[in-house]
């Protein structure tokens, strides 16, 4: 078993990693405004003795950098501080119900950022500065976005493996979901609301479009594998008049050994095809962003020492393939092995309802803590 692991476990401090929690729900951090949670963590690690390299990704923001060790680290720890906008912050503020704490970000991801930050403390706290693992720590900003902060850190550094605490349930994810996402618009005639005979409806071509789609046997929710998802459905504005314009934007979670680019090709055709039963159906489609799945594969170091871990707790470790995008795409694209393994679930992330169980995310700083003694 890894040397020093109870020692280090002991140190993890649940009130500490509590606060640390309630304190980063406190502070409000979506995309393109986290420099006020930087602040926060940047003079939370600064106290433990580190010096913090900033990253700039642009004007006010920046990614916080920190390492331990005697060497380059083989792992970093990854975490995004931003989340989703929230339009009524009344409705997504944080309060705690118990071993419940709800509150934007909780799952995604700032209960996973906390184990992390726990994690780091506690291993400073237990170990004297030539006894530390050789481990990093990667609090990045812009996921919810574009990734922009992983990029800006992939242009200097490339670890052989990171760990990102996206919400799991506690799950190793070493394969991840590929993710493609499709844009389509219709354009039709406009008339007046009341003569529609005279116009041709874009919405109706696009919701005929998307039904077409939805029968295609790619897209059988029971039997495909491709998850899918009708994200935005939007039309021209202009008062009690048939539309001439729809547009409507799909996410798509591939397996992880599809390709993207085969799929858009088969969206093509499935589409086109659709010119046959909608009549003067024009329509455009486009793919802005797309980035392939991975599979690490089960037999590997960080495999085994997962399962000795998740032994150790008495936990069974689950290997499935991460569902959702990440910035796990953008590392494994840079030559860096991602494992996705955090606190809290998919199911209520982005949603009022978000939520974490305070003791997962206890067992998330366990978790880190004994990778870090194990990788480094």
């Amino acid at each position: 078993m890894i040397a020093r692991l109870d020692e280090v476990w002991r140190a993890i401090d649940p009130v500490r990693l509590r606060r640390t929690l309630l304190d980063m729900l406190d502070i409000y951090s979506p995309s393109g405004k986290e420099e006020d949670i930087q602040l926060y963590l940047e003079d939370l690690l600064s106290r433990s003795g580190f010096r913090v390299e900033r990253q700039e990704v642009e004007h006010e923001r920046y990614n916080l950098r920190v390492t331990m060790g005697s060497r380059e680290p083989e792992l970093y720890l990854v975490g995004h501080v931003d989340t989703v906008p929230a339009w009524d912050l009344e409705e997504f503020e944080a309060h705690e119900e118990g071993n419940l704490i709800r509150g934007l970000g909780s799952a995604d991801m700032k209960g996973g950022c906390a184990a992390m930050v726990e994690a780091w403390l506690a291993l400073t706290d237990a170990l004297k500065p030539e006894e530390r693992p050789s481990l990093g720590l990667l609090l990045v900003v812009g996921e919810e976005e574009n990734g922009d902060g992983s990029a800006v850190f992939l242009e200097r550094y490339r670890p052989p493996w990171v760990v990102i605490g996206e919400p799991t349930g506690l799950a190793a994810c070493f394969a991840h979901y590929g993710y493609l996402e499709a844009g389509f618009v219709t354009r039709g005639l406009r008339s007046h609301s009341s003569l529609p005979e005279l116009g041709n409806n874009a919405v109706e071509s696009m919701l005929r479009l998307l039904l077409h789609l939805g029968k295609a046997q790619l897209f059988d929710r029971e039997r495909g594998e491709i998850v899918y998802s009708i994200r935005e459905l939007s039309s021209s504005r202009a008062g009690f008049v048939v539309p001439d314009r729809c547009e409507a934007w799909i996410d798509l979670h591939l397996p992880p050994d599809m390709d993207p680019a085969v799929l858009q090709e088969s969206i093509r055709s499935i589409a086109t095809d659709a010119g046959r039963f909608i009549p003067e159906l024009n329509m455009e489609l486009s793919f802005d962003f797309s980035a392939p799945g991975y599979d690490l594969g089960n037999d590997s170091r960080p495999v085994r020492l997962v399962e000795e871990i998740y032994a150790r707790l008495g936990r069974t470790p689950d290997l499935s393939a991460f569902r959702s995008h990440s910035d796990g795409n953008l590392f494994h694209a840079a030559g860096t092995c991602p494992i996705i393994l955090g606190p809290g679930f998919l199911e209520n992330a982005h949603t009022p309802d978000e939520q974490v169980l305070f003791h997962e995310v206890a067992e998330a700083a366990r978790i880190y803590a004994a990778l870090g003694l194990g990788m480094g």
